[in-house]
């Protein structure tokens, strides 16, 4: 998404994920979603691009410049590169006035470290941040996918992102239960490479593994005209026996080769990730309060991130734990919206940030 104008200023919320960061400025809304992908030099390690333009060069780079994706389940993997991205990114927001550090609020994962959590406070500090505050990803998402995260009653959301899955059950304004596991989107790509690999001897690249989920990827049999409310648009008229045509390189030979894949091969390639997904989901039911269930029960689960949009998911898991399942609006928002409302309603919003205010060394507010 293209920005030019200057926001200098405003408070901002950043959706550091691992496939894409969304940055949401206060007043604004979302003004920027770009790859969460850095092209280095790496013979001196200079920055050659950021974003959507360094996540087309992944797999197509000669061998002096790198494609890094510092961001990895979540978490920070390269904190120089990292910093270096999220820089860029208030920048392009921001515009080149920099006269005035906004207030930022981070959302991290449920299931961070103490070290991670420093991590990303750094390096928000040293992107540009005045004051940086943390906000737990399902909390986000729950706030906007417009659950009622502060009233007396349980509701649920599941947000599978690029790096982890957020499971968690939300009362009061706060996290009753969580469970964050390190599977979602890059480990449906990672099935897809392995499946092909094994079963055709054709290696591919993560984006082509994201292009077969994206066009006949699914998670239930019975899920194809299911998913989307049976919209045949909506599903793009999706079948078991559909096929999609790849191109990759013969392990055997070593030249390209053009293989076909039906929907039910690629929903087989996706049976582990997915199922981790659903068992995730049903422990951290099982350590729900008996309270909170019924009301789960009542008001079902919410689903939000890119994983989401996952054809036949929210049908899987409705079956399984025989529980109304629905997919958000806009899911691929939903973090980066809740955290954007934390900064447009920061005051009221304070008992769901980091008890503490993170500074900068020189303590300027």
């Amino acid at each position: 998404m293209a920005q030019s104008k200057s926001f200098s200023g405003r408070d901002m919320g950043i959706d550091l994920g691992t496939a894409n960061t969304l940055v949401y400025v206060r007043g604004k809304g979302v003004v920027l979603n770009e790859p969460s992908v850095v092209a280095v030099n790496a013979e001196d390690g200079s920055v050659l691009s950021v974003g959507s333009e360094a996540k087309e060069t992944i797999g197509r780079t000669p061998s002096n410049i790198v494609a890094i994706r510092p961001m990895r389940d979540g978490v920070i993997a390269d904190f120089e590169i990292a910093e270096r991205m999220m820089r860029h990114f208030i920048k392009k927001v921001m515009g080149n006035r920099r006269f005035s550090r906004p207030r930022v609020v981070v959302c991290v994962p449920s299931g961070i470290t103490g070290v991670e959590r420093r991590a990303v406070i750094e390096a928000a500090s040293q992107a540009g941040a005045r004051q940086v505050h943390l906000v737990e990803e399902p909390m986000a998402a729950a706030i906007g996918a417009g659950l009622p995260v502060s009233e007396p009653t349980g509701c649920m959301v599941v947000d599978i992102g690029g790096g982890t899955t957020e499971v968690a059950v939300i009362s009061l304004g706060g996290i009753v239960t969580a469970r964050s596991v390190r599977t979602a989107g890059d480990a449906m790509d990672a099935a897809i490479i392995s499946y092909v690999k094994k079963e055709y001897a054709l290696a591919i690249g993560e984006r082509t593994a994201e292009e077969i989920k994206l066009s006949i990827g699914s998670a239930s049999p019975t899920g194809y005209a299911e998913a989307g409310g049976g919209d045949p648009e909506e599903t793009q008229g999706l079948r078991p026996g559909d096929r999609l045509t790849v191109r990759g390189r013969d392990q055997v030979s070593g030249l390209p080769k053009t293989l076909e894949l039906t929907a039910d091969e690629i929903r087989h390639a996706l049976t582990e990730p997915v199922d981790a997904i659903v068992m995730a989901v049903r422990q951290t039911l099982d350590e729900t309060p008996p309270e909170l269930s019924g009301d789960i029960m009542e008001r079902g689960i919410v689903l939000t991130g890119g994983g989401a949009l996952l054809r036949g998911l929210d049908v899987r898991l409705s079956r399984e734990l025989d529980i109304p399942v629905f997919v958000a609006d806009e899911p691929l928002d939903c973090v980066a919206v809740g955290t954007g409302r934390c900064v447009e309603n920061f005051a009221s919003m304070r008992t769901v940030l980091d008890a503490q205010p993170r500074l900068l060394s020189s303590g300027r507010l």
